[in-house]
């Protein structure tokens, strides 16, 4: 892939289109700030020196880049799919980026490359990352296509890795957690007879996400202004080592009809905070 064509981050341009002309008033200190915040020029470089690398081999080249490493508890859970069936995996989101990259390339590795993240679709941009991901935006025009990407993601034979609570955790009263899960993979996992694996990741962000996550949302703002700070979050989680909890398989049988489809998500969001 040529200099040309691969996706560049470039917040010039991003202004441009969503400010307009208005956009000739955001003063040059605010633009360079912006590019700062979201280390244009750091992982611009990235995306230029992976190339063509796509799937688990791109998730590989990011985890190095990254300088992450996994300290992974339960890898004997890991449910065997040599019988053809396939499974549902779900974790909470504690940092928003590298989380799941990381489960993304133990999956990937172990099942040969057969998963699919449900992911917001503007993740569909980066080249490498796209053919693992399978777009959902329940806002604007693709909203309608939702339950069809959603009923052929489950239907196909690969294995789906969410995040149900839809955004990184938030902290509430002092206690860093996702917010409540969506019932969408207990739902979508009964259908299709998938069994639900489990996930606990370590890890947090800089008391400054949370401060402005909560502000924002304190002033009713609709922009997620947190949004602007994860790939600097992101940078500040180099050269870590987190843990990463596997724990055993739940059979979609489980999921009854004696409890509703959310409290059964939350009773699974339960286990994955028990599992360190």
């Amino acid at each position: 892939m040529s200099n040309e064509t691969f996706f560049k981050i470039d917040i010039d341009q991003i202004l441009d289109n969503k400010a307009g002309s208005k956009a000739r008033f955001v003063p040059g200190f605010v633009r360079t700030w912006l590019k700062g915040i979201a280390h244009q020029d750091e992982v611009n470089g990235f995306l230029e020196s992976a190339g063509d690398k796509q799937g688990v081999p791109w998730l590989d080249a990011v985890m190095e880049f990254l300088d992450v490493t996994l300290d992974i508890h339960g890898m004997e859970n890991l449910p065997d799919d040599a019988d053809g069936k396939r499974f549902t995996f779900v974790s909470n989101h504690p940092l928003g980026g590298p989380d799941g990259i990381a489960i993304g390339q133990v999956l990937g590795h172990r099942y040969d490359g057969r998963i699919r993240y449900l992911v917001n679709d503007l993740l569909m941009n980066l080249h490498g990352l796209a053919p693992l991901c399978v777009p959902i935006n329940k806002t604007g025009k693709q909203s309608r296509d939702f339950p069809r990407l959603v009923e052929a993601a489950f239907g196909s034979d690969n294995h789906i890795i969410m995040f149900p609570a839809g955004l990184c955790s938030r902290r509430q009263n002092g206690v860093i957690r996702d917010l409540p899960w969506n019932k969408t993979f207990i739902t979508k996992s009964v259908e299709t007879q998938r069994d639900v694996v489990p996930i606990y990741f370590s890890g947090r962000n800089s008391d400054r996400f949370y401060n402005l996550a909560n502000f924002g949302k304190r002033l009713g703002l609709k922009f997620n202004i947190a949004m602007l700070y994860l790939a600097d979050e992101t940078f500040k989680n180099r050269h870590k080592t987190f843990s990463l909890h596997i724990g055993k398989p739940i059979p979609w049988q489980t999921f009854d009809r004696s409890r509703k489809p959310a409290e059964w998500a939350a009773w699974v969001q339960e286990q994955v905070y028990q599992l360190p």
